[in-house]
């Protein structure tokens, strides 16, 4: 596991703890140049953020809050929404205040330095990392990989059954994993699908005869294809009653591995809602330099190679 993880991970953590609610072991944190996290109380006018240690209070200057505000090539907006949210940090000198009061002057930008130091740029396509998500947009994922520090997982990326929205898979602060699909003039792109099974992994999850639950995703006059897992889809015999986006009973006609088919009859729908739970992994570490989700024996083959 990385030391540098995504923010809010060891704000709970009993060593944590330790530090931020201790006073003598600010010192200790500061010369140690270790990374703690904190929640955000305030941003003044100036976007300087204000934290509280225990009793101690606590800033991060302006510049200090981001890698790139200083240099005007992040935004301020990156600061501003980290209030009522936890923020990793290095101390960097205790001070006082105009009243004499012990302050803690901090770093974010120190701290996520040293995350781009000692593990971003250590990274290569195809390594699997601890990602948080942060955002969700149409046409894709934000997700924080360490200290964080943002990558984009593109809504093709996320599994083999196509979506609509990422809010059909992942909700905001929802703890995931994720491949590293490319890097690119510093930017990083992930890939989840490789981590949520084979074809075969998931076709065995499921038996000829059994009446299942599933998502209708599309529908076409030869029939609908029905999501019955994030990696995995069957054809349903084409019926009335059957529209894009319900969920729908399915009885399991056939499974056939060679020509990744699984033929399904629809028995009734019912209307979707949306209600991610966190995905189930058949990789969960490590590094992949090459992902075969189809079957040995099948008529093609689907890959994802990571160079």
């Amino acid at each position: 596991m990385s030391l540098f993880l995504p923010e809010g991970s060891l704000i709970n953590t009993e060593d944590n703890q330790l530090y931020i609610n201790n006073p003598a072991k600010l010192c200790e944190a500061m010369a140690k140049q270790r990374i703690l996290e904190a929640k955000v109380l305030v941003c003044d006018r100036l976007h300087n953020l204000h934290l509280k240690l225990g009793g101690v209070k606590a800033v991060i200057p302006r510049e200090e809050g981001a890698v790139g505000i200083r240099e005007g090539t992040v935004r301020d907006i990156a600061v501003i929404s980290r209030v009522n949210r936890p923020v990793c940090f290095v101390i960097t000198d205790i001070t006082a205040d105009e009243s004499g009061e012990p302050l803690a002057v901090l770093s974010r930008a120190k701290a996520q330095k040293m995350c781009y130091d000692n593990y971003i740029d250590t990274l290569i396509t195809g390594d699997i990392v601890d990602a948080r998500v942060t955002r969700l947009e149409s046409f894709g994922v934000f997700a924080d990989i360490g200290c964080g520090i943002a990558a984009l997982m593109p809504i093709d990326r996320i599994s083999v059954s196509r979506i609509e929205h990422p809010k059909e898979r992942f909700t905001v602060g929802m703890n995931i994993k994720a491949v590293i699909n490319s890097i690119e003039n510093g930017r990083i792109s992930l890939s989840h699908k490789e981590l949520l099974g084979t074809w075969r992994q998931n076709a065995e999850q499921f038996s000829a005869g059994e009446t299942v639950t599933g998502v209708i995703r599309s529908v076409e006059s030869y029939g609908s294809f029905v999501e019955l897992a994030p990696n995995l889809a069957g054809l349903a015999e084409p019926n009335p009653i059957v529209e894009e986006g319900m969920q729908a009973s399915v009885f399991i006609k056939n499974i056939i591995p060679q020509k990744m088919k699984i033929k399904l009859i629809v028995i009734d729908t019912f209307p979707y809602s949306y209600a991610p739970k966190p995905p189930k992994y058949f990789l969960n570490g490590g590094h992949i330099d090459r992902f075969v989700y189809s079957p040995d024996d099948s008529d093609k083959l689907v890959e994802s190679v990571f160079v």
